[in-house]
This record gives structure tokens, C-alpha cells and sequence, in this order.
């Protein structure tokens, strides 16, 4: 169960992750948009998992990875923003927000577009767990 304090530096993290990462995604990717989909913080709020999704989809893999490679950038530049309202900046980690291709999935099998999901459950992908 998260705390409220959690909650409040999940949502001020998420609100300037989201402007960070857009802004680097405007200098280099034209086309491409970077959202922030989730943050979760841990309860000393020493690491953040940050739940990101890319449109388009094809470019999600090789923008996770020079996020991923700019970490140190992006933490560095998050602490910038948010010194007034945190004392340490947690450690980000970050992943893919898949919620949305999971959702596609069941839309799809429910419409008949890949069989009866009811009736042959394994034609759903399970969901990773993370």
C-alpha cells in the first residue's frame, strides 16, 4: 500500500519525467512521442520504476535503451527540477508500458480477429509481472 507521501512523489516525478523526456525526444526524434505512463516509489523513496510508452511502436525499443543509457543525465537533470520538493532524487529505473498492447490483444481476440480467447485461453500472451 502506498503512502501518500509516496503518492506525491510519484506524481512529481511524473508530471517532470514526462516534460524531460519530451523535450529530449523534440531535439532528436522528430515523430516520436514519450509518455510517462506510471511511477511507482519504494517506501524509503530511494528508487522510482517509471512505466514509459512510445508511439510509434517500433521505435519503443531503441528509445528504452538510450533512456536507459542516459540515466545519469536525466536523474541529474530531474534533481535540478525537483530540489525544492525532494531532499534525494530516487534511482530510475525504467521500463515499457505494455498495458496498451495487452489491451489491443484481448480487443482483438474478443472481436473474433484471432479465435475465441474463452474457449482457447492460450491465444492471450500471459502478462509479465514486474
Amino acid at each position: 500500500m502506498e503512502t501518500n507521501r509516496q503518492k506525491k512523489i510519484a506524481s512529481v516525478l511524473q508530471k517532470d519525467l514526462a516534460d524531460v523526456l519530451q523535450h529530449a525526444a523534440q531535439d532528436g526524434m522528430r515523430g516520436v512521442i514519450i509518455s510517462v505512463t506510471k511511477v511507482q516509489v519504494t517506501s524509503d523513496l530511494s528508487q522510482a520504476k517509471v512505466y514509459i510508452s512510445v508511439f510509434p511502436q517500433l521505435k519503443r525499443e531503441i528509445i528504452l535503451k538510450g533512456v536507459q543509457e542516459n540515466n545519469s543525465t536525466i536523474r541529474y537533470e530531474m534533481a535540478k527540477r525537483t530540489r525544492h520538493q525532494l531532499r534525494r532524487m530516487p534511482e530510475l529505473s525504467f521500463y515499457i508500458d505494455d498495458s496498451l498492447d495487452y489491451i489491443e490483444d484481448i480487443d482483438n481476440a474478443l472481436k473474433g480477429k484471432k479465435g475465441n480467447p474463452i474457449k482457447n485461453p492460450e491465444l492471450l500472451d500471459k502478462r509479465q509481472k514486474r
